[in-house]
């Protein structure tokens, strides 16, 4: 952050010798790091709990990744990894963003794409992008797909939303399979793989993943189970009380 802001005073104290006829793509290249300087310091001073950004490259604060770690809900527990690149045309127009990690979401795709209003160029109802919103804007939006924005009406994802419908308890299994197959692809990872202690802890936790799914919907049928059977029972004491 300090070595751009640095590069950014150096172009201010030359400004004078530029030539006038500078193309209008380095003059946007120019105001979207002027932007971005102060956004990233103020996301940094705001960044929720679950959040954590990492910049590869201090220079090019366009472009960075930030990791979401849900305290509550579906995907508590789990780790998922967003690339976000800022284009020259900001804040015109939105970042464009990503999901890296495979995740069964309604409003995230299989593929990384990502249903979120305020990510929209143009949105008719008033909830799109507009030039006064923020990088601080963005990443609170992101943050809030796993609590207040998960929209399970309005999704991208349409089988994942039909999924949690159709049948919740095997909805929440293939989330939670979805969570512990992100650590076990990253155990998979061939500099991992090396490591024989890796290699065995890798096929510890495909088993543990697929004995702890089996046992959580166990779990999750027995108590709807229970639940349906007390509702029939209390129906039937209520009609002979009735009748």
């Amino acid at each position: 952050m300090l070595t751009l802001a640095s590069k950014l005073k150096k172009e201010d104290g030359g400004k004078t010798g530029r030539a006038s006829g500078a193309s209008d793509s380095t003059h946007r290249v120019s105001i979207r790091d002027r932007l971005l300087t102060k956004e990233v310091a103020e996301l940094e001073a705001n960044l929720p709990s679950t959040c954590k950004a990492s910049f590869p490259d201090e220079d090019k604060l366009h472009h960075f990744q930030l990791a979401v770690s849900p305290d509550e809900g579906y995907y508590q527990s789990g780790r998922f990894q967003f690339e976000i690149d800022v284009p020259e045309a900001y804040n015109m127009v939105p970042p464009k963003v990503r999901c890296l990690t495979r995740i069964w979401h309604p409003n995230i795709t299989e593929n990384g794409e990502i249903c979120l209003s305020l990510l929209r160029e143009h949105s008719i109802d008033g909830t799109g992008w507009a030039p006064t919103r923020t990088l601080k804007d963005v990443v609170w939006g992101l943050n809030s797909l796993f609590t207040d924005l998960l929209n399970f009406d309005d999704p991208l994802n349409i089988d994942a939303a039909e999924h949690h419908l159709r049948d919740k308890v095997r909805h929440v299994v293939q989330v939670i399979w979805y969570k512990f197959g992100t650590l076990v692809n990253y155990l998979q990872h061939p500099r991992c793989a090396r490591s024989p202690h890796n290699t065995s802890l890798w096929l510890s936790l495909t088993y543990v993943k697929h004995r702890l799914c089996t046992l959580i919907y166990h779990i999750a049928f027995l108590k709807s189970s229970l639940y349906l059977c007390i509702y029939e029972t209390a129906k039937k004491s209520l009609f002979t009380l009735i009748y």
